[in-house]
């Protein structure tokens, strides 16, 4: 069974002109031809487009996503495990963002109003008001939304500031840990990391340590994070990863 460019046009929700594009480049050449010399794609060349589609919804450019299918060492099934573990962590991101809009939602209600100079210390360089309506219809249906948005409802402004500098403490303790040289699988490292998720659990939503290591890993996997933490110390995202990681392993055992 084969299927024409523009039947996987409409399977996929990708323009033709994406997948001419795609088979330039080598990303996904189609298996078959027509007599006539036209493209046809097998059902093995619509598994790999998914997985094309996949990464780049997580972000990744196109010479990556390459190099990660082409990869002879790496299991089909590697690829899903990996996909799965960045997915979520993009739904914990979001489900922090939900919390972040819901408060900006009450504030305006209460008659709460922010200046830019407290926004930006509480939210950092997320602005709130630029994503109430994505962050409502895509996940205002999730235990984790509706949890956040009850936690957070009666938030005033110094509870959020309070937030902000416990949060902020936390992340000093494990970059002064890092300068230290103490390893991240350590006592001392993966008590801040379990510090770190209580924090999360008593100010937003019940965070598992399954979800946690979830954040870890979107910490290293979003740029966006990992400047935020490269601001505070280089290589802190892959340290506090590696801490969280280690302590959901020491909690699982």
């Amino acid at each position: 069974m084969s299927y024409s460019v523009g039947q996987v046009s409409g399977f996929a929700g990708v323009t033709v002109r994406t997948l001419h594009h795609y088979d330039g480049i080598g990303l996904l050449v189609p298996s078959e031809r027509s007599h006539a010399g036209h493209r046809r794609y097998t059902d093995a060349d619509l598994d790999r487009l998914q997985q094309i589609l996949f990464y780049r919804e997580l972000g990744f450019p196109l010479e990556e996503i390459a190099a990660l299918l082409d990869d002879p060492d790496v299991d089909p099934r590697a690829h899903l495990r990996r996909q799965h573990e960045l997915l979520t962590a993009r739904i914990d991101q979001l489900q922090k963002m939900a919390a972040a809009v819901e408060h900006a939602m009450e504030a305006r209600k209460m008659g709460i109003n922010l200046t830019p100079e407290e926004k930006f210390e509480v939210f950092g360089e997320f602005d709130p008001d630029q994503h109430e309506d994505e962050v409502r219809e895509r996940w205002g249906g999730t235990d984790a939304y509706r949890e956040s948005q009850r936690r957070t409802a009666a938030y005033t402004k110094e509870d959020w500031k309070r937030c902000a500098e416990e949060f902020g403490a936390i992340h000093q303790r494990m970059a002064d840990l890092m300068a230290a040289g103490t390893a991240a699988d350590s006592e001392a490292a993966m008590d801040t990391a379990e510090e770190h998720r209580r924090f999360i659990s008593d100010s937003y939503y019940d965070c598992s340590h399954e979800m946690h290591s979830g954040l870890g890993e979107m910490y290293v996997a979003d740029a966006r994070f990992t400047a935020t933490y490269e601001k505070i110390r280089p290589g802190l995202a892959v340290y506090l990863r590696d801490a969280i990681l280690a302590n959901a392993a020491r909690h699982a055992g």
